[in-house]
């Protein structure tokens, strides 16, 4: 008798078979059965075999379902052990020795987010809340919470793609503009539901990218109520949010407009276009002298541009062979570009490319600066994130596998600016003097890093 069963458990094994083996006719099989274990009529007659005719098909049949529900909960188990390996105070505290001013995004994603039924556009972060903004070709926007990893609801109004998503603007720089291939900007009140306060038409072709102008642009009283637009229309558009009344048209470019990038002090704004160029405007000029800079370095369409924060002057004023960085109270002195050509080009702001950084294999389609100052990270249709060290000349020094297919968008999250006045120390606020003045803003920079691609999915980096 086998030692895994008990005498009372082979007995029944014993029965089952006898019983399995008459009821399918093999009567012989039966009876040797029955003769080898020695079990006489009288202990198994027709009702005895009638008791165990359907056991071993059952208990067979539930070992299966029980094999399948095993393998189900370790797959679970599995998945439940990776969420918390990723959001565990323990773990949380096991990583706390990273410094967010050199953290980069790794693999694998924290979160990949799937809702949207064609490719993903744009992204955006709610400066906030721990909100995602996503646009896509499928007409809809839709909001995530990204530190649940969960959708929160779909935007519905547009009739072709979405192709840029931005949040800032007056009430605490928490609307959130949309622009389409429909020709109109959308505005959304995250406070009110997400409900379309406004349409901006105007444009008289696919308006390709929308940023709200950070307040105090050079002192203009419609500081935070500025928008800027650019369309395939050739035009740069700057639109008051509050009346939805366009203020002003910028005219210059050849072709289609691709891309804008405002400066942190709402004055300068830069934009790419398809005429191979990016332009640098002055807002605080009148219209026919806003253009103030065009950099002419690409072969090819320029997708992108991004301003360099003050954190990346030091870094940057070395790559350009100055001795002494700019001021950072300065908001524009370098920008850097990507385009088709599969470059990322880095100017100062006399036009002079200062650097060219190699190595993507395919159109570069997003720019974003650390906001520790150190990197600058690349996204393309490559499938690939780079990180950029701008303190070793601009070498690339991770390459993320982000996506299936193209990488289409990159934003950081913005940083948290916390009261300083407990926290500034030695009379500097975010590595600037303060003078004696503990009042400044202090930043907090989070980890925190989101890729949306043309395989549907948006990924959330984190630390």
């Amino acid at each position: 008798m086998s030692n895994l069963l008990t005498s009372r458990q082979a007995e029944e094994l014993h029965k089952s078979l006898i019983a399995y083996l008459s009821s399918c006719g093999y009567t012989r099989s039966a009876q040797a059965i029955r003769e080898e274990l020695e079990i006489s009529e009288s202990s198994f007659d027709a009702a005895t075999c009638k008791k165990y005719e359907g056991l071993l098909e059952k208990k067979w049949t539930s070992v299966v379902r029980l094999q399948k529900k095993i393998m189900d909960l370790e797959t679970k188990t599995q998945q439940l052990q990776h969420e918390l390996d990723n959001a565990t105070p323990s773990s949380l505290a096991a990583r706390k020795n990273h410094d967010p001013t050199t953290w980069l995004p790794r693999a694998p994603a924290r979160y990949t987010l799937q809702s949207h039924k064609n490719p993903i556009t744009c992204i955006a972060f709610h400066p906030i809340f721990s909100s995602l903004a996503s646009g896509s070709e499928d007409c809809s926007i839709k909001i995530w919470d990204h530190e649940l990893g969960e959708l929160e609801r779909t935007l519905k109004s547009h009739t072709k793609a979405v192709l840029d998503v931005d949040y800032g603007g007056p009430r605490g720089n928490t609307l959130l503009a949309s622009c389409s291939s429909d020709l109109t900007i959308k505005l959304w009140d995250p406070a009110d539901e997400y409900k379309n306060i406004r349409t901006l038409p105007g444009h008289d072709h696919s308006v390709s990218s929308v940023r709200f102008i950070p307040s105090g642009a050079a002192g203009a009283p419609l500081s935070g109520n500025l928008l800027a637009s650019a369309s395939r229309d050739k035009t740069i558009r700057i639109w008051d949010v509050t009346t939805g009344y366009c203020l002003r048209t910028l005219p210059g470019h050849g072709d289609w407009v691709r891309s804008l990038s405002p400066s942190a002090d709402g004055r300068w704004l830069v934009s790419t276009s398809s005429d191979q160029s990016a332009r640098m405007w002055d807002l605080s000029q009148p219209d026919t002298n806003a253009l103030k800079q065009t950099f002419m370095a690409h072969d090819h369409v320029v997708e992108c541009c991004a301003f360099a924060p003050a954190a990346t002057y030091p870094h940057l004023s070395a790559i350009a062979g100055l001795k002494k960085p700019p001021p950072p109270t300065s908001a524009a002195e370098y920008l850097a570009t990507g385009g088709r050509d599969k470059l990322i080009k880095i100017f100062s702001v006399n036009g002079l490319c200062i650097k060219t950084l190699t190595g993507h294999d395919n159109w570069i389609r997003a720019l974003v600066w650390h906001p520790g100052g150190k990197y600058l990270l690349s996204c393309a249709d490559d499938k690939t994130i780079r990180c950029w060290d701008l303190a070793q000349e601009g070498k690339c020094v991770r390459v993320l596998e982000a996506a299936d297919h193209f990488v289409s968008c990159l934003r950081w999250a913005p940083s948290v600016y916390k009261d300083a006045a407990a926290t500034a120390t030695n009379g500097q606020s975010n590595g600037v003097p303060t003078n004696g003045v503990t009042d400044a803003p202090k930043e907090q920079i989070r980890c925190l890093v989101a890729c949306g691609s043309v395989d549907l999915n948006v990924r959330i980096f984190s630390a």
